[in-house]
């Protein structure tokens, strides 16, 4: 019965946001209880010179044991840092300085500019976590639906990291949530939108960019059974990939799902759900 009223609260929460105005996720972060031990300590802190290339950052009571970049999703057309907390704090209660970006979205960009955006972001979390109390502290990327997406292309193709005169070596690991990493041909709008007119569309899948040589940071990968926005398939075909190219890789089922779900599990409230987050910080703690 324990197990059977949070699934029940879930899904009045996603009724009643469908009766609401607000997105998803800003109702989410309105109503859902929060992780104590977990504080703000910036806000709007610009890593570039573009509107949306700010990013807020969480940190724990005591001293970081390591820094965490969250990537949300909304299909790379919508999304806002400020809808985030309750999911940085779960990070930052756990001991984690994190960091959550806002990124420049579809149709004002394209691809590659959420990727670039998502390096540069990796690149400011690399250069100032000492400035947050985590100097040499391992850093992880975590994304969720296309944030991961984000985060994988910034791990597997270098050119990215290459560009703010860096490399993927820099990153201890990567953790994707439900993301899609295999979608040729284009046929849903939201990557007919972010990918259309792109020349070498292969190169913008993460299954053609895992490379046998160079940096290959261990890999998190988490899908849902009953996701039918990002099927499981899409986790399948990445983990599969990593693993013919020798990349350090873990996959995480979880029974009865869904796609907002995994997300939604990460939450103090609803993380009977699913062990999403525990599962997390057991793969971070693993790699230092």
């Amino acid at each position: 019965m324990l197990r059977v009223l949070p699934r029940l609260l879930a899904v009045a929460l996603v009724a009643a946001f469908a009766l609401s105005a607000c997105s998803t996720a800003g109702f989410l972060n309105t109503v859902l209880t929060r992780d104590e031990g977990a504080k703000r300590l910036a806000r709007d802190i610009a890593y570039g010179g573009e509107l949306r290339q700010k990013l807020d950052v969480y940190g724990p009571q005591g001293k970081p044991r390591g820094v965490v970049i969250f990537l949300y999703g909304g299909g790379w057309a919508s999304g806002s840092k400020d809808d985030y907390g309750f999911v940085a704090a779960s990070f930052a209660s756990r001991g984690y300085l994190t960091i959550v970006p806002d990124y420049r979205l579809v149709p004002e960009v394209r691809y590659p500019a959420f990727v670039e955006d998502t390096a540069k972001a990796t690149a400011w979390a690399y250069r100032h976590a000492a400035d947050y109390g985590a100097p040499d502290a391992p850093l992880f990327l975590v994304g969720y639906s296309v944030g991961a997406y984000n985060a994988m292309m910034v791990a597997a193709a270098p050119e990215f990291l290459r560009a703010e005169g860096l490399s993927p070596a820099i990153v201890s690991g990567v953790a994707g949530l439900s993301g899609p990493y295999d979608f040729l041909p284009l046929d849903a709008k939201e990557t007919k939108a972010a990918f259309a007119g792109i020349a070498d569309l292969d190169a913008t899948q993460p299954v053609n960019r895992v490379a046998r040589k160079g940096p290959r940071p261990p890999i998190f990968l988490a899908t849902g059974t009953e996701d039918t926005i990002v099927p499981p398939i899409q986790t399948d075909a990445l983990a599969a990939a990593l693993k013919r190219a020798g990349w350090p890789v873990e996959t995480h089922r979880y029974p009865d799902i869904g796609h907002l779900g995994a997300g939604l599990a990460l939450s103090r409230p609803f993380r009977n759900l699913a062990p999403v987050l525990d599962d997390l910080i057991a793969f971070m703690s693993r790699q230092g």
